[in-house]
């Protein structure tokens, strides 16, 4: 698999491979809040971003997964929760991880993710995930995260489990 890490200045040369990948992994989903029509807000609200990376992987045939975030500024956090007193430091925020159903199952996730993570020198890496997808945090914590808190970013967003992973004490 070929990958490749996006910036910020970048944004709006990958934004419509990010939009596509989306509509696959969620063409199922009958919740609006994963709907096209309301994604490329948090796409535009993230790559807005100027720290923003995204690591992008292709196969011959096409895009195969994508992973994107962006540091916090110094303070910043997750809306609707509580950042605990030991994450303190470099924090990125690892927003989005969407690999096509054709590739799940098979390390395509953790290897995009630790491709972004090795792109960034931050103490802890922190990501949201859905509280009805047991299955998916407990493969975050085998990657070593641990769930801190819950949040709910809008009144209409799914309750999400707050993990954080340490990578180098600060």
């Amino acid at each position: 698999m070929d990958l490749k890490t996006y910036t910020h200045a970048d944004a709006q040369d990958v934004r419509s491979l990010l939009l596509d990948i989306h509509d696959e992994v969620y063409a199922d989903e009958p919740d609006p809040f994963h709907s096209r029509e309301r994604f490329p807000y948090y796409v535009d609200l993230w790559s807005g971003h100027e720290g923003w990376l995204c690591v992008a992987g292709r196969e011959d045939w096409g895009p195969v997964e994508y992973a994107y975030g962006s540091r916090f500024k110094p303070g910043g956090w997750w809306k609707g929760a509580d950042r605990t007193r030991d994450v303190r430091g470099r924090i990125c925020a690892l927003s989005e991880l969407m690999v096509v159903s054709r590739w799940q199952g098979t390390g395509r996730a953790q290897q995009i993710h630790d491709a972004l993570i090795r792109s960034v020198e931050v103490d802890f890496v922190t990501l949201l995930v859905d509280s009805t997808h047991p299955r998916v945090q407990a493969l975050y914590e085998k990657w070593g995260y641990e769930k801190r808190d819950e949040a709910r970013p809008s009144d209409d967003s799914p309750l999400y489990a707050v993990v954080v992973r340490t990578l180098r004490k600060s």
